[in-house]
């Protein structure tokens, strides 16, 4: 008690903070924060880029109803993906909630599937293909897939990176303490999808 009369309570004090930041450094407190700024960030690329082939598909869908409108189920298949695709409430839970991830994947992915199946009626138009509208379309549309391709393999090592703190010693004691659990990530259902971008090239 003697010892602890010799220091100011401010002195005391300052030296419990610094005792307490070097165990929370310790025990990788601070690289779960790091980590997960960067998970948050590499999300939001992904969202950004998928927002972005979403706005690019109404001029595309009627740009292709101008020379084949009598695809209606393909046409309408499309807008009811893309109606499910964007209204899809994307919240930061999303990130630690493994059926809402799983739901956003499934919606996106249905809007792939809509588009390839578009992508494949347009290839009976030839006047469709030498449009100028729909040769830009089709290039911003191949260029945004590749762009998702690379935000969703950024997203997918900022996980990993995340995950494997989160489960090794000591770190995982913090993990369990602070409730940092692993993250949802890309399912090996969409490792194809992943590894490359759709194809939406018709020919010259």
């Amino acid at each position: 008690m003697q010892l602890f009369k010799q220091y100011p309570a401010r002195l005391i004090k300052a030296f419990a903070i610094i005792a307490l930041a070097s165990t929370l450094s310790a025990c990788g407190y601070n690289e779960f924060q790091t980590k997960d700024e960067a998970i948050k960030a590499a999300w939001s690329e992904v969202v950004n880029q998928y927002q972005r082939r979403a706005d690019l598909i109404p001029n595309l869908v009627n740009t292709v109803k101008g020379y084949a409108s009598h695809e209606r189920e393909t046409l309408e298949a499309v807008t009811k993906a893309r109606a499910a695709a964007t209204s899809f409430q994307i919240t930061p839970e999303v990130l630690s909630d493994p059926e809402a991830f799983k739901k956003f994947q499934q919606v996106q992915g249905e809007l792939s599937s809509a588009l390839s199946r578009l992508m494949a009626v347009s290839e009976n138009y030839p006047q469709l293909k030498a449009d100028t509208s729909f040769r830009d379309l089709q290039s911003q549309l191949e260029g945004t897939e590749n762009r998702i391709t690379v935000a969703r393999q950024r997203y997918i090592a900022a996980v990993q990176d995340y995950n494997v703190l989160a489960r090794s010693f000591p770190s995982n004691l913090t993990a369990m303490v602070l409730k940092y659990n692993v993250k949802p990530t890309f399912t090996v259902e969409n490792e194809k999808a992943i590894s490359s971008a759709p194809t939406v090239s018709f020919g010259k």
